[in-house]
């Protein structure tokens, strides 16, 4: 195993088109959010075993992320807040530990 480092640079951005950009980005990604939330149940129950993209407060489902991706693009090209998840194809407990 070979001993290799990554390099991390922080910058603090102060331009305000550029906050303004940011801001307007995190206020569609938490419209996305928000909007997968609230479908949780129809999405996990009909999704299984795909990768959904979530943009423009709609769902893309594909068997690939390439695919989810190219969907979601071509109805909502503008959308950079979107994100995308992948439902798994079976319902199962999942432990999440600290």
């Amino acid at each position: 195993m070979t001993n290799q480092q990554s390099t991390i640079v922080m910058e603090e951005v102060t331009d305000p088109e550029e906050l303004a950009k940011a801001r307007a980005q995190d206020e569609r990604f938490d419209r996305n959010s928000e909007w997968l939330q609230a479908h949780i149940p129809e999405v996990y129950s009909r999704y299984r075993g795909k990768c959904v993209v979530i943009a423009g407060q709609e769902v893309f489902a594909a068997d690939t992320p390439d695919e989810a991706w190219a969907l979601a693009a071509a109805a909502h090209p503008d959308d950079d807040g979107c994100f995308i998840r992948y439902i798994p194809r079976e319902k199962v407990a999942r432990i999440y530990a600290h």
